[in-house]
């Protein structure tokens, strides 16, 4: 009998990657991959046509399961501003989540509407990657772009239209852009006069926001046969590329992720949308009907990968002086080593205090291990103080939970159970979910339950750390960093 499938993309700001799974049990039965050009902040764009061309070329990897595909669900990048014509074509190139050009605008719509006012009306305080600050940039440095501008898109929308001709999108993305609210479900014209005159003339160019159990549409057949899937094929709402992962995790009520990449996030399931005036909390909605409240930092793994190039070792080595370290060592390192988002002080520096003639190498590498995974649990703390339970699961994901001592480390700081997920391509296998529920009619938690999603490893606190300990003394240098800067 022939197996059913789904084709989960994530479109994400390094590459196109696609997983093929079963819509019964979530079986993955091939994986495909395309690279995109690289960006280099502050000015980071891409030409939306690439995300296209990148997704042929992945799905030619799994060609020969094409013809199995009843429905597909795409992840993008989330924030990026998609602005295209009457006839379809991108006015200009994207700009991306880390394109920070639009920091100016930023400021100044922050100060136009005050902190407080923008918490309350989006969950969001406004910063560079958020989209409304993208489109004030292009009211501000290019009108006649702007007088062209006939559809507003995010990366995953631009894709989803592609697929099937539908300009809409879901209501996860949609609250990344700084116009829509979480807790109304529709966009506010008072926001979108921030960024652009006439507001109430740009609705009809923003996206319709799907619900989340709500097909896109159906796949044309002269697109299927482009793409080598059969016509007929089923297009879900998609999704940011964080609301995914919660999927791909089979994120429950209460469950709390640290993700480790290049940066970080921290990030919940949550029954009640945040606002947070202070701009830590990023009040996102999910892609299922409930919140998805989150917390970002700039520096993270790369932290690590910088002390190992400065001791010479690899990441192996580094991770194994981290554990040989002794747990009481005073050594702290504040990771602010290209400034931070979270919290936000761009002209910050990484802070080494605590240094002697006795220090070794196996303190470094535990200090930077311990400054990452700190400020993170920081983050963790401003979930919770933005009213955010944690009663579930600790989840640690991304590159940096495959080594030992994050895992490790991680369990002693929290002082509690970490699970690390069999899967590690979790956004794609977000989307696959996404697509089997329209597939099947299931809802959400069936599918994640069914699927298994959230097994892993489970990795215990070892009972020797002084978690309170070391993170007042991390709270303490945080603290000296964060006057440093502002002094600067």
């Amino acid at each position: 009998m022939t197996t059913r499938l789904v084709c989960g993309i994530d479109s994400s700001t390094q590459s196109t990657k696609v997983e093929l799974r079963g819509v019964e049990d979530g079986t993955l039965i091939a994986t495909g991959r395309a690279l995109h050009p690289p960006t280099s902040p502050p000015v980071s764009e891409q030409d939306p046509e690439i995300w296209w061309d990148a997704l042929l070329e992945a799905l030619a990897h799994v060609a020969e399961h094409l013809g199995d595909v009843v429905a597909v669900a795409v992840a993008g990048q989330q924030h990026g501003l998609v602005v295209v014509d009457a006839g379809g074509r991108p006015v200009r190139n994207a700009k991306l989540w880390n394109d920070t050009t639009s920091a100016p605008q930023a400021v100044a719509l922050t100060e136009r509407l005050g902190a407080e006012a923008w918490a309350r009306a989006c969950g969001l305080v406004p910063v560079a990657s958020f989209t409304v600050t993208k489109l004030a940039w292009l009211a501000e440095h290019e009108p006649h772009n702007l007088a062209r501008v006939d559809r507003v898109m995010l990366p995953h929308d631009y894709l989803t239209w592609r697929l099937c001709g539908e300009h809409v999108t879901d209501r996860g993305d949609a609250s990344g852009t700084g116009w829509w609210s979480p807790r109304h479900g529709e966009y506010d014209t008072e926001l979108l006069a921030t960024a652009v005159e006439n507001a109430a003339s740009w609705l009809p160019r923003l996206p319709r926001v799907l619900a989340p159990d709500e097909p896109a549409g159906v796949m044309p057949s002269d697109i299927a046969e482009e793409l080598g899937l059969r016509a007929g094929v089923l297009v879900a709402a998609g999704t940011g590329d964080n609301m995914a992962a919660a999927l791909g995790l089979g994120l429950r009520r209460g469950d709390v992720v640290v993700s480790l990449g290049t940066s970080g996030t921290v990030y919940a399931s949550s029954d009640i949308p945040t606002e947070d005036a202070s701009g830590l909390v990023a009040g996102f909605a999910d892609a299922t009907g409930r919140y998805l409240p989150l917390v970002c930092t700039l520096n993270a793994t790369k932290v690590t990968d910088t002390v190992g190039r400065l001791l010479g070792v690899d990441p192996p080595r580094l991770a194994s002086l981290a554990l040989e370290a002794p747990s009481d060592a005073a050594l702290v390192l504040v990771p602010y080593l290209d400034g931070e988002r979270s919290p936000n002080l761009p002209a910050a520096t990484g802070l080494l205090t605590g240094l002697r003639s006795a220090t070794t190498p196996a303190d470094l590498s535990r200090a930077a291990h311990i400054g990452v995974l700190c400020n993170l649990l920081d983050g963790s703390d401003a979930l919770s103080r933005a009213g955010v339970a944690f009663s579930g699961r600790r989840l640690l994901i991304g590159g940096g939970a495959r080594s030992p001592s994050y895992r490790q480390l991680a369990a002693d700081l929290w002082d509690h159970p970490v699970v690390v997920p069999d899967a590690e391509e979790t956004v794609a296998t977000g989307a696959c979910v996404q697509a089997a529920t329209i597939a099947s009619a299931l809802a959400f938690d069936e599918v994640t339950t069914g699927w298994g999603l959230g097994a892993g490893t489970v990795v215990e606190p070892s009972g020797n750390v002084d978690a309170a300990g070391q993170r007042a003394a991390y709270g303490e240098a945080a603290a000296a960093a964060a006057d440093l800067a502002t002094d600067r």
